[in-house]
């Protein structure tokens, strides 16, 4: 009788388990492990696998047919795309916004703002690709609404994410423009504002308003469902807000 009940147990925990599968901006990542610890407090059966990359190359893979249940960009223009194609299921919401920062292993003096970029001291300047990162795409604005962009583009290397590039500056690269989530990481916790890193005047970049989409392979889906809401829920919100975001 013992050995049966337990049986029914497993199986009734086994019913109502259910693993969902979120594609994120890479630099969403570094807040992740938050979130997850935050919606499991109210959805302890509900099994969250994240794959982080560029929200172009995210995208591409949403097109394709990758099951994904949820997409978080860092920008609206490919959750906005998903949506008119019919992938998406719901209009795209922003769930953050997300600041630019400079970012050096090496001290800087970072009150000369992007003219810093120019000084003989900077060779390689790292940038997540234009073309497929969000936050690249808001490192050329600033660049090139500073009158920067034909002075310095020689030194400029790329990383098909922001994680990519925080390894390059980690690694290599002089300098990088990066979004100010990553320098909240385990690893980052030795370098310091106005030190390493200072922000990007928010006049030269759009702002990075960062967008999520319940996708249709998500859409019956109740973990999925559930999930999507609380990324706009106030405990969401203060998760995002201790990783550099605003959230107002």
């Amino acid at each position: 009788m013992k050995r049966f009940l337990l049986t029914l147990l497993f199986v009734s925990v086994s019913l109502f388990a259910e693993e969902i599968r979120i594609a994120a901006a890479a630099n969403v990542s570094y807040a992740v492990a938050d979130l997850k610890r935050e919606f499991a407090k109210s959805h302890p059966d509900t099994k969250i696998t994240v794959t982080v990359g560029s929200s172009g190359k995210l995208a591409a893979q949403i097109k394709n047919g990758a099951p994904y249940g949820i997409f978080l960009s860092a920008d609206m223009r490919y959750p906005h795309r998903l949506y008119e194609e019919g992938i998406a299921v719901t209009e795209p919401t922003v769930y953050a916004r997300g600041l630019l920062v400079y970012f050096s292993v090496k001290p800087r003096d970072f009150s000369t703002g992007m003219a810093l970029l120019e000084r003989a001291s900077v060779r390689t300047i790292a940038v997540a690709n234009p073309k497929t990162a969000p936050y690249g795409a808001a490192a050329a604005e600033a660049m090139k609404k500073a009158g920067l962009y034909e002075k310095v583009k020689r030194k400029l290397v790329y990383g098909e994410s922001v994680s990519q590039t925080v390894s390059y500056v980690l690694k290599a690269a002089d300098i990088g423009l990066v979004a100010k989530s990553a320098l909240y990481g385990p690893q980052m916790s030795g370098y310091r504002e106005g030190v390493n890193w200072a922000e990007v005047d928010r006049k030269l970049y759009r702002p990075i308003k960062q967008g999520a989409v319940l996708l249709e392979r998500g859409r019956k889906s109740p973990g999925c469902s559930a999930f999507y809401r609380f990324l706009f829920s106030d405990k969401a919100k203060r998760v995002f807000k201790k990783y550099g975001y605003i959230t107002e």
